[in-house]
């Protein structure tokens, strides 16, 4: 097992004891939190820096006006870790939340914390933009 393959390992038990865990069949972790279906990755970028690459569907198929735009606007302002990304397909959206960061030596314990950080604003950031 290399360095990310740990690293994501790692990553999904410490998830799995908030939420259930299931692989993808590219190998990315998939899971639902706090409303938002999430998938989580771990690469190495170089030797000794690995990273996690969290992505959360906030909402999907929203009809794209500017008050879209505004929430996520709103949102981004707010978020502390990532960035919201509205992905149009003609006359409907999706909005998205991803955060990368350096996961290299980080122990179970902080490695949770910061997860639970991100899914914390994945959660925050989902609320007003169901309406």
């Amino acid at each position: 097992m290399d360095a990310a393959e740990e690293l994501q390992a790692r990553a999904g038990g410490a998830l799995g004891n908030f939420v259930p865990v299931e692989s993808d069949n590219d190998g990315s972790l998939r899971f639902e939190y706090g409303g938002a279906l999430c998938s989580l990755r771990a690469v190495t970028l170089a030797a000794g820096l690995d990273v996690l690459s969290l992505t959360g569907v906030l909402a999907w198929d929203r009809t794209v006006k500017p008050t879209l735009h505004k929430r996520v606007a709103e949102r981004n302002s707010q978020v502390q870790f990532g960035t919201i990304s509205v992905i149009t397909r003609g006359k409907y959206a999706d909005v998205v939340l991803r955060y990368t960061f350096p996961a290299t030596g980080l122990a179970d314990a902080p490695l949770a914390t910061m997860l639970l950080l991100v899914l914390s604003g994945i959660e925050d950031a989902r609320k007003g933009l169901l309406a």
